[in-house]
């Protein structure tokens, strides 16, 4: 690895409304690629000096305080938004959240005039294209998948392939909800498509279960091997994880004994430390370690990102 390796991790982040125990609401703002870039970057930030990473955030805002406010905690957390266009009378998504005495969440959405969902449109699909080249990783999910038109979505692929031919490496988490896709057969079609573009594939049991029916685990991870992805970390929740790569499989415990307080970010953090280990040149099984520590740390505070001296 270089002195310093840039990633670009594209997505939505929306405005979070959290209910609090007292009955009031928190505002924050969170989403999977976004949270993933802000552990990205705090653990390029922790590097040697030898071991650093840049990472951009790529995705659209419109002209509000809202907006405003995403840009400066974004700037704050290290992460570049240079590339972020800014769409007048457009403005971020919104959500609520509620999370039971387990620690599971629900969620209710407000994105229709998201301004990220234009990420894709006019000027903004060349800039992107010609963007993504610059980087060494190139980070994306199912959230991100979902929320464009089918046509923008293709002019993605084609980005996203066109940075592959100049040498960027791809990372891809499925993240499905059912909520974004007009149906499961469109869902499964946009996903297989970016699994086949795919280096570092990092799914959960549970999504691809959802997608494909019920599996086992060593099955779930090489339908995805099968169809391209160079290395399959499929995400177990609390039994682990399952790495595949050259066609052996290793599975990684989890840690153990964590008391859960909230289960936001778990799979977005261990995105986060796992393709940060892969690429300071750490092995699978190490990286999945990492994986495992950081998101044992985030599921013992609420929210998606925790304060920064409780990182790991």
């Amino acid at each position: 690895m270089t002195n310093e390796m840039k990633i670009a991790s594209i997505g939505e982040c929306m405005i979070e409304i959290c209910a609090r125990p007292d009955n009031g609401m928190a505002l924050a703002y969170g989403g999977d690629t976004l949270n993933t870039a802000v552990y990205l970057a705090r653990l390029g930030r922790a590097g040697d000096g030898n071991s650093g990473v840049k990472v951009d955030y790529l995705t659209a805002l419109g002209n509000d305080p809202y907006s405003d406010e995403m840009l400066a905690f974004w700037q704050a957390e290290g992460i570049g938004t240079d590339r972020i266009p800014r769409l007048p009378g457009r403005l971020p998504g919104l959500y609520t959240i509620r999370t039971d005495e387990g620690g599971e969440r629900s969620f209710h959405y407000w994105r229709s005039a998201s301004a990220a969902r234009e990420l894709m449109q006019g000027e903004n699909a060349k800039h992107i294209t010609a963007a993504l080249v610059e980087y060494d990783l190139v980070y994306l999910s199912g959230i991100t998948l979902s929320i464009l038109p089918v046509s923008d979505r293709a002019k993605l692929f084609g980005a996203v392939d066109h940075a592959v031919a100049k040498g960027a490496r791809i990372a891809f988490d499925c993240n499905y909800r059912a909520r974004g896709w007009p149906d499961e057969i469109a869902a499964r079609r946009a996903m297989d498509q970016m699994y086949r573009r795919s280096h570092i594939a990092l799914p959960s049991l549970d999504d691809e279960c959802a997608l494909h029916g019920d599996m086992t685990p060593e099955v779930a991870a090489q339908r995805i091997a099968d169809l391209g992805a160079k290395e399959v970390c499929l995400k177990l929740g609390d039994g682990g994880c399952l790495v595949l790569t050259d066609g052996k499989a290793e599975l990684i415990p989890a840690v153990d004994g964590i008391d859960v307080a909230d289960t936001t970010a778990a799979g977005d953090s261990f995105n986060a430390a796992y393709i940060y280990q892969r690429l300071i040149g750490a092995d699978t099984a190490t990286a999945a370690q990492a994986g495992h520590q950081l998101a044992a740390q985030v599921i013992q505070h609420p929210g998606a990102v925790i304060p920064v001296d409780k990182m790991p």
